[in-house]
C-alpha cells in the first residue's frame, strides 16, 4: 500500500489486478472454516489462478478514492514470489509513478498553504517533536493546547465556509479530498 500522510486515508494507493478481459476482478472470499468471520483480498498477488481465484494478466495503478491508471503492466508470474513486492511495482515509471502523479494532480488542485503558515507547521512538528524525547508530560500538555487550537480555527474556518456558500465540490478539490469526506470535515466541526 501506498500512503502519504498529508491526504490520509483518502489516497492510499496499490497496484489493482486487471483480468484479460480488461476488467477489475471482484474481491476474492475466503472461507476460513466455521464461524462469523469471512476474509476478502483484493490483493494483486491472490489473482494467480490458484484456489480457484482468476488469473489476473497486468495490474495498474489504483487509489482508494476510486481513480484508477490507465496503463497497464503485465505480470511475469515466474517472478512473483508468494506475494512479495516485485521489483516492477516499486519502479517509479510503473504503477508506482502512475499513483504518485495522481497525488501530483490532487496536490495541484488543493488550496495551497501560505508559504509562512508552512514553516510554521514545520517549526512546531520540529519542536514538539524534540519536547516528546525530551520533557514527554510538556509535549503532551503542548498537544493538548494545540488540539484545542486546531478545533477553534477549523470550527471558525467550516463556519466562513458555510457563511459564504461554497459549494462542497470546491471544498473538497481545496483539501485533496472526496465530497464525503469533506462533508464528513464540515460536520465533524459544527458546520
Amino acid at each position: 500500500m501506498w500512503q502519504i500522510s498529508e491526504f490520509a486515508d483518502e489516497h492510499e494507493g496499490r497496484p489493482t489486478a486487471v483480468l484479460p478481459d480488461g476488467n477489475e476482478p471482484a474481491p476474492l472470499v475466503f472461507d476460513v472454516g466455521s464461524g462469523s468471520e469471512v476474509h476478502t483480498s483484493t490483493d494483486w498477488w491472490d489473482y494467480d489462478g490458484t484456489l480457484g481465484a482468476p488469473t489476473a494478466e497486468s495490474v495498474k495503478a489504483g487509489c482508494s478514492c476510486g481513480w484508477r491508471g490507465s496503463y497497464l503492466y503485465p505480470i511475469d508470474w515466474t517472478k512473483v514470489s508468494d506475494g512479495l513486492p516485485t521489483p516492477f511495482l516499486l519502479d517509479p515509471d510503473g504503477p508506482l509513478g502512475d499513483w504518485q502523479l495522481h497525488i501530483a494532480t490532487i496536490r495541484a488542485r488543493a488550496v495551497p498553504l501560505p508559504s509562512h503558515v508552512q514553516g510554521l507547521l514545520e517549526l512546531i512538528d520540529s519542536e514538539l517533536e524534540d519536547l516528546a524525547d525530551q520533557a514527554p508530560l510538556a509535549a503532551l500538555r503542548a498537544a493538548a493546547a494545540l488540539e484545542r487550537t486546531v478545533e477553534r480555527i477549523a470550527r471558525t474556518a467550516a463556519h466562513r465556509l458555510e457563511q459564504d456558500g461554497t459549494p462542497v465540490a470546491d471544498i473538497a478539490d481545496g483539501l485533496g479530498i472526496s465530497p464525503q469526506a469533506a462533508r464528513r470535515r464540515l460536520r465533524r466541526y459544527g458546520s
